[in-house]
């Protein structure tokens, strides 16, 4: 994005949060707990040394607290410290601890709030707030459905946020407060693991927010978590024909936020998003396993530091061309030890930089200075058909801000669609004939390249095939 365009954008912001991102350009953070349970100072020199210029920590809570852990305090004091020293803004989300623990009825919510403001309070110098965390994850909050089915997980977490807003700026006015932190996927459906899409829970909440008459906003910024289907699918990938949100969904994202908000007075279509978490695993070498423990997760897919650092920097380049969004944070700094949690950070778990690391710090220093990339995005994917050989066509397709996925046509008919290099298609389904294969690229702005190529398949080979 040019640099004036993205000062805009977050002029925009600052109108609407004056504490908040006073940095010239996006800000590209990591949400990380390790400063909080471990070495502040340690920890905080790896987020410096990454190049990151914002830290997520939390602050959680359980029913009956109205006031932070004097202990849990003192932590967060301590690695707010450490960050602000080296130049980094500390924020922090406030959540309850799982979903039994769901602040759901008006005691809880009241409890929280209270709580939410000591914290507030107990953190001075910390500028920015969230207000829970996956609300639509059965993970985070349940019940998400009554018995008849409805959505009642978004009205009870629009009233949560609506009253944790007023009790935080009753304190600290100018203190920035952020909403959402939406988990990118879910099942709509009461019976197979209950939870609710982001673009569902989004209407839900607008729908809950004009019920109640409220005049006053209810957040300054909107949290969406970007998290692919799994690590091995692109930023840019985009869910046309499903409620789900990620990176590439942005212009879903903003029509959702203005179909539940405008007319209101809270802003929609205008709201400023910050993307706060984003992940990609990495496969952990042989030298550094004996530094992890369990078992990767199937549903995981890591991929190569490679492929990571390449799904980063094409992050924050979407990021930067989305004109409502002010910042991305990446999970986490540093891996987690344990295989089935994250393994998406920069450095392995004992602390080594992984290969992914200067790619994305340079990026990030890009992206600040406005020269990462330019916007708005008008340069089609470069594409090429590499290779047809077995009953198999192999395409290469190249975009500067990521390739979205990759379309194969013969004479004109839609045979295959895929969304990860290497873009393979299989032409087992083609009869004996004369093909004109098209192959089309698409990014996440919706440029289109392609390549033709002429082909002829023989009875023989055709059977072959089959």
């Amino acid at each position: 994005m040019g640099s004036l365009r993205l000062l805009a954008v977050l002029a925009t912001a600052l109108v609407i949060t004056p504490a908040a991102f006073a940095g010239p350009n996006l800000f590209v953070g990591a949400a990380e707990d390790g400063a909080v349970w471990g070495d502040p100072t340690a920890q905080m020199n790896l987020a410096q040394q990454a190049g990151f210029d914002s830290i997520r920590m939390t602050a959680q809570w359980v029913s009956g607290n109205t006031q932070l852990d004097p202990i849990i305090a003192a932590k967060l004091r301590n690695a707010a410290a450490a960050a602000e020293a080296r130049g980094i803004r500390p924020v922090v989300s406030i959540y309850n601890v799982n979903s039994i623990q769901a602040p759901e009825d008006p005691i809880l919510q009241s409890e929280f709030a209270t709580f939410a403001q000591n914290v507030v309070l107990t953190l001075p110098t910390v500028t920015t707030f969230i207000v829970g965390n996956e609300p639509n994850s059965s993970y985070y909050w349940q019940p998400q459905f009554d018995t008849r089915g409805a959505d009642i997980a978004a009205s009870a977490y629009e009233t949560l946020l609506a009253d944790t807003y007023d009790a935080i700026k009753a304190v600290r006015p100018n203190v920035t407060v952020i909403g959402g932190a939406l988990d990118s996927h879910g099942t709509d459906n009461p019976k197979t693991r209950p939870s609710h899409s982001p673009i569902v829970f989004i209407r839900d909440m607008g729908r809950a927010y004009r019920a109640s008459k409220r005049t006053r906003p209810i957040m300054d910024v909107f949290d969406e978590h970007i998290y692919g289907d799994n690590s091995l699918m692109p930023p840019s990938m985009s869910h046309p024909n499903s409620n789900t949100i990620t990176e590439g969904d942005y212009p879903k994202l903003v029509a959702a936020l203005g179909q539940a908000f405008n007319g209101t007075a809270q802003p929609g279509s205008t709201l400023p998003i910050v993307y706060g978490e984003y992940g990609v695993e990495s496969v952990i070498p042989p030298n550094e396993a004996p530094n992890y423990t369990g078992h990767e997760s199937a549903a995981g897919k890591p991929v190569d530091e490679t492929t990571q650092a390449a799904y980063y920097v094409q992050a924050i380049k979407l990021a930067m061309c989305q004109p409502n969004v002010v910042g991305i944070m990446l999970f986490h700094v540093e891996d987690e030890a344990g295989l089935p949690g994250w393994q998406s950070g920069l450095f392995y778990a004992d602390g080594t930089p992984k290969s992914s690391l200067d790619p994305v710090r340079i990026a990030m220093a890009a992206a600040r200075a406005g020269t990462l990339t330019a916007c708005p995005d008008a340069t089609a994917p470069t594409v090429s058909v590499a290779s047809i050989a077995n009953g198999t066509l192999v395409a290469q397709a190249t975009d500067d801000v990521g390739v979205a996925k990759v379309e194969l046509y013969a004479n004109g008919v839609l045979i295959g669609t895929d969304y990860a290099a290497p873009y393979t298609f299989s032409l087992a389904i083609l009869p004996k004939g004369s093909f004109n294969l098209v192959v089309k690229a698409y990014d996440a702005a919706g440029n289109v390249g392609q390549a033709t190529v002429a082909l002829r398949l023989r009875a023989t080979q055709a059977a072959h095939r089959r």
